[in-house]
């Protein structure tokens, strides 16, 4: 009989958010500072057995480097494929979409886990995130109890805990020199944006991550309000903290320069925005600044973020980009 972990629907809305987003912020752990030289802690080589604590302080003991691996969120998804890990991969979840060989992998679920799958599949570790926690702890729970790995990756607030995630990820797959060479390569193309950057003249943003009547933005504490402030772009909504919801009238008084869209479901959506009643008022509408980006490369906290904050750069700074 097999056992589904089901997921109503505030929390469907929930983790909907959360994949737009990328993230369930937590501020303790934000920096406010312009990222330049980010640096990830030091970690010895891999060796096994070894003994390694998950985002929530759990200690899992691996033998040797695992053979069977289950990925439960996109962002892990894309790392483990980075340190070359195809093979080992033997589970993913119906939100995995990148690389393209994803589409290969057997489906353990989306909004709800198929419990049963994932224990058939018989995988020698199965890595959760932090983010979702509040959703997926009775999950981890159901698998543990059967004997399976649960190893809870940290929700990384900035470039450098992302390094660190890859590293870690690196060490417990025993793929820690590919996983240096992938931060290597994502430290080359975020120090490539900032010197493009460097000396722009900085521009007020909103960031959209959802249509009306419930729009959310990126406040104080969030990946993507450290994100604008590594490119020196100003975030109107850093007044608050946390993705937040913002109504429209908050919007017109702000009077973002830019509107970035991270949200791709709702068709026509640059032309609607500036159909807004009073919308005609702000600089980005009259400037024609409305930009959507790749909601994936600029909030899933992997190989790709280097990528994303290009793109992030592009759409605020254009002009640079000529």
């Amino acid at each position: 009989m097999k056992k589904f972990w089901k997921i109503g629907l505030s929390a469907f809305l929930t983790l909907g958010l959360l994949a737009a987003c990328g993230q369930e912020e937590k501020n303790d752990k934000s920096s406010n500072e312009p990222q330049t030289q980010q640096e990830t802690s030091q970690v010895d080589e891999a060796t096994f057995p070894m003994t390694i604590t998950d985002a929530i302080g759990k200690d899992i003991t691996l033998e040797a480097p695992p053979e069977k691996i289950v990925s439960l969120i996109p962002s892990n998804t894309e790392i483990l494929f980075s340190l070359g890990l195809k093979d080992e991969i033997v589970g993913v979840t119906d939100n995995d979409d990148y690389p393209p060989e994803v589409a290969e992998k057997e489906k353990v679920g989306g909004m709800e886990y198929n419990i049963e799958k994932i224990i058939a599949l018989n995988p020698d570790i199965v890595f959760s995130h932090e983010s979702s926690m509040s959703l997926s702890e009775a999950a981890i729970e159901q698998l543990e109890s059967a004997g399976v790995k649960v190893f809870v990756v940290n929700n990384a607030q900035d470039f450098n805990e992302t390094y660190t995630t890859i590293e870690q990820l690196g060490r417990a797959t025993g793929k820690l020199p590919e996983a240096e060479e992938v931060i290597a390569n994502m430290k080359a193309k975020v120090e490539e944006v900032l010197a493009k950057v460097k000396d722009v003249e900085p521009k007020k943003v909103l960031v959209e991550a959802s249509d009306e009547p419930d729009i959310y933005t990126a406040g104080n504490g969030t990946f993507m309000n450290a994100m604008l402030e590594m490119i020196h772009a100003e975030n109107v909504a850093a007044d608050a903290d946390d993705w937040y919801k913002i109504d429209a009238e908050q919007i017109i008084a702000k009077n973002p320069d830019v509107i970035v869209v991270t949200y791709h479901y709702v068709p026509d959506i640059l032309t609607k925005i500036p159909q807004r009643a009073g919308f005609d008022t702000i600089n980005a509408v009259k400037n024609k600044a409305i930009v959507q980006v790749d909601e994936n490369t600029t909030s899933r906290q992997g190989p790709r973020l280097g990528e994303g904050l290009e793109e992030l750069a592009k759409a605020i700074y254009p002009e640079v980009f000529k």
